[in-house]
């Protein structure tokens, strides 16, 4: 009998590393997106589908409230990997805006910005023509304590208003486009990479409008948060009569500190080296750019990403 445990317990030890993940192979990893009808959902389905088709990284992408829960989620374990805004990013790495009171959680790393996500204001009243013709009016702004909300709020005080001189609401995508639809709001806030699926999928049914911001307010708000860039949002994009004028912040795939240098690797190999691929399954892989990609200076690159920037001719901070 002791024999038998002897080689029992000898076999168990012997799988252990295959099952943790030894050279090459992974456990598997959470991605924390978004909701299920925003931009970071689909897309990151398409990238964890195919980082594990392509690599013995096996990557699973999971709904969930956006970057603010992305990276909470991760400082307790649950999520490996997320979907970030680069403000959001900086305010947890800091410990500043969303997370002054919990304090900064500093745990993850950059592994690639990917593209720019626009600020979309959202009515289906024409009447509603600038940020100012919100006063008064019910408006989605997020969840509470989102990276939408303190967009909203930054966008808002730009034209000299505060969450007070509106009726907030504070909804998902999907919510806020279905109370639209309802007419139980006027107007909503989405940050997402354009076309957003939400919006897409209202603008199938209604006529849809973009409010812009004009070039004063515009200036106002760079000069107050400089992490904005101004952006178009085409008339095309959602058949609206005129092109949007607005600001975006870049979306960024983070990584726990504790994802190994191989499974790091191999997620930003396979999304660089897959553009076609990628591109030919999500419209936001046509963005996929080098020098995007390692433009961020706010929180080091985790030391997988870099090396495989490295061989690319790029140099990035790392921790």
């Amino acid at each position: 009998m002791r024999r038998i445990l002897t080689v029992l317990l000898v076999l168990a030890i012997a799988i252990v590393p295959a099952v943790a993940g030894g050279a090459g192979e992974s456990s598997g990893l959470m991605f924390g997106t978004g909701g299920d009808q925003g931009t970071y959902y689909g897309y990151g389905n398409v990238l964890a589908a195919r980082i594990t088709s392509e690599t013995p990284t096996s990557v699973t992408a999971v709904v969930s409230a956006g970057s603010q829960d992305n990276i909470e989620m991760m400082d307790m374990g649950r999520y490996q990997l997320g979907f970030v805004q680069t403000d959001v990013m900086s305010y947890a790495y800091n410990g500043t805006n969303l997370f002054a009171e919990t304090g900064a959680i500093d745990g993850f790393s950059t592994l690639a910005a990917l593209y720019m996500e626009q600020v979309q204001i959202v009515t289906l009243d024409p009447s509603i023509k600038t940020v100012a013709d919100l006063a008064g009016k019910s408006v989605s702004i997020g969840s509470s304590g989102s990276g939408v909300y303190y967009n909203a709020l930054d966008i808002l005080a730009a034209y000299g208003l505060t969450e007070n001189d509106i009726k907030p609401t504070y909804q998902s995508f999907g919510d806020s486009v279905d109370a639209l639809q309802d007419g139980k709001i006027d107007a909503a806030f989405v940050v997402a990479g354009a076309p957003t699926v939400a919006v897409s999928t209202l603008a199938s049914t209604q006529d849809v409008y973009l409010v812009s911001i004009d070039p004063e307010h515009m200036d106002a708000l760079l000069a107050a948060s400089p992490y904005y860039s101004p952006n178009t949002i085409a008339a095309s994009v959602y058949g609206t009569d005129e092109d949007c004028q607005t600001v975006a912040v870049g979306a960024v795939v983070i990584a726990n500190d504790t994802v190994s240098e191989d499974d790091a690797y191999n997620i930003v190999s396979t999304i660089f080296e897959d553009k076609a691929e990628i591109t030919s399954a999500h419209a936001k892989g046509a963005e996929l750019d080098l020098d995007f990609a390692t433009s961020i200076t706010t929180v080091p690159y985790h030391p997988g990403a870099a090396k495989y920037f490295a061989e690319k001719g790029y140099t990035v901070p790392v921790k």
